[in-house]
């Protein structure tokens, strides 16, 4: 594993109308890639599609025959798909009384997208012994996000998934990473409200400067691609003393509660 030069890849973009994925493919479009732009919005993958001459392929990212369809588009236009950037994502809010449609709505969006990948990805990257594939997971999936359960657990659950495919395939030269930002002023990050911009606002990067730190990334083989260094720290304090995590972390819940911002 000697990193990716996205110079002439095969290039995949899910949720790449907007935000993370947009500010994605426009970078590594930038740098030489062949980029296939998803989104579930047509008009929008079609826009940013345009704009760096590539190829527009809405598809519903939680539906394992659409991911399928998308990663086929891809290689019918730009050859075998060298990287997946599984991207897309959902903002699920709320603590208890979430109704079930919610629940699996994140489920499908923020974990099975990745699965979906895999399933459709691995079998011609292990031929080929070669294939890498970038996971958007957020800061939550290392920490938590306090006002939103569903987000939260479904984070946890793509990056343990993500580990697990590194874990298991890494020796026979699949390359997975995981992008694991906090705040990123995105239309997601916009949607949450004063929830999100109390929490996270004043440390908030722009989805470009987040691209950037990705394309740097994805030269190199490290896991875990971190936007915000300090989240290094804080996974340190949490694994080292959970208990005194959790208590700063109840903390800023009643301060939140305390703002009406929950």
């Amino acid at each position: 594993m000697t990193g990716l030069t996205p110079a002439g890849a095969s290039v995949v973009v899910t949720g790449a109308g907007s935000g993370i994925g947009a500010a994605l493919a426009r970078a590594l479009s930038a740098a030489g890639a062949h980029v296939t732009v998803n989104d579930l919005d047509a008009a929008a993958a079609a826009a940013v599609a345009d704009e760096i001459g590539g190829l527009a392929h809405p598809a519903d990212v939680a539906d394992l025959e659409q991911v399928r369809g998308l990663v086929d588009a891809a290689r019918a236009r730009f050859g075998p798909v060298d990287l997946f950037c599984a991207n897309a994502g959902v903002a699920v809010g709320g603590s208890i009384g979430i109704p079930a449609a919610d629940w699996d709505l994140a489920w499908r969006v923020n974990v099975l997208q990745h699965v979906h990948a895999a399933e459709v990805l691995l079998p011609g990257w292990l031929e080929r012994g070669a294939g890498r594939l970038l996971t958007t997971v957020s800061a939550a999936g290392i920490l938590t996000m306090l006002g939103s359960a569903p987000y939260s657990v479904t984070k946890h659950a793509a990056l343990a998934y993500s580990e697990w495919l590194r874990a298991t395939y890494a020796h026979r030269g699949i390359v997975v990473q995981s992008l694991c930002p906090q705040g990123v002023r995105t239309p997601l990050f916009e949607s949450t409200g004063d929830l999100g911009e109390t929490v996270l606002g004043a440390t908030a990067l722009s989805a470009d400067e987040v691209a950037q730190v990705v394309l740097a990334a994805l030269g190199t083989d490290r896991f875990l691609i971190l936007p915000h260094p300090e989240v290094a720290d804080f996974a340190v304090r949490r694994a080292t003393d959970p208990d005194r995590w959790l208590a700063g972390m109840n903390r800023l819940q009643q301060s939140m509660e305390q703002a009406d911002v929950l």
